[in-house]
């Protein structure tokens, strides 16, 4: 099958980079550091790869986009080798899947439903969760490993759904100063991990009523202390020896 606007067809970009793999992991003539992969010490490498596809959307560079896909291409091309060793499924079985829950989740497009978009796209995907095995609660199937910030906003949207949820974007705000003053009243290094928690994910909640995306936001204000820190560094070569006060004068020019 080819894909419109392009002169190759699946089989010939994906089955070269499945026979690169295939060689790397032959554990006779293979690489020695990818024969000693598994799936838990690629899995770092497969989320940190999808981090620097978004940096590369961020930063509106395509060329490094381009690159970072690849990158991304060849965990999903790593994992589907390791699994296919193993009897359990194959890159074509990947492949499969995802055309299959595509159609799937699409019934007005490739079905006969009635139209209905996301609405429907929603729909199907709780009905799959509730046939998983052990899958029987609104907030099941949520992964542990997402960013922490990003998790606990899919956790809120999921309860939400069900009807637990403030009303409007006052009540995670009082939830705040709450959340604060137990924060000050902690008096254990366990209970103020705690109790910051409990504030972190309020402040989550305040920005998803806001129509805020937390994670985003988080990444902007990262990048904004960097450039500021940078240009700091910069305009005073011998800033780290500066006191706190000179530093903090530094900090309000920068940001002027």
């Amino acid at each position: 099958m080819t894909c419109s606007g392009s002169a190759y067809s699946s089989d010939d970009v994906i089955g070269r980079i499945v026979a690169i793999m295939a060689r790397l992991r032959d554990p006779a003539t293979g690489c020695e550091w990818d024969c000693a992969q598994s799936f838990a010490t690629i899995a770092p490498y497969t989320i940190e790869e999808a981090y620097e596809v978004a940096d590369a959307i961020e930063r509106g560079d395509m060329a490094d986009l381009k690159d970072e896909l690849g990158d991304l291409l060849l965990q999903v091309v790593f994992h589907s080798r390791i699994a296919e060793e193993a009897g359990l499924f194959a890159l074509r079985d990947v492949v499969d899947a995802i055309s299959d829950k595509m159609e799937r989740r699409h019934p007005h497009i490739f079905g006969e439903a009635p139209s209905g978009g996301h609405h429907l796209w929603e729909q199907v995907k709780a009905a799959e969760r509730w046939a998983k095995p052990g899958q029987t609660g609104a907030l099941a199937g949520v992964a542990l490993g997402m960013p922490a910030l990003a998790r606990a906003e899919k956790l809120q949207k999921r309860a939400a759904r069900v009807g637990f949820d403030w009303p409007d974007a006052s009540g995670p705000r009082a939830k705040i100063d709450e959340e604060l003053a137990e924060v000050e009243a902690a008096t254990t290094d366990d209970h103020r991990l705690e109790e910051i928690g409990d504030l972190l994910f309020s402040v989550v909640n305040w920005a998803r009523h806001l129509g805020v995306d937390p994670e985003a936001a988080l990444r902007t204000a990262n990048g904004k202390f960097e450039r500021r820190f940078a240009a700091m560094e910069a305009a005073d070569p011998l800033f780290a020896e500066r006191s706190l006060g000179e530093q903090e004068a530094a900090w309000e020019r920068v940001k002027r």
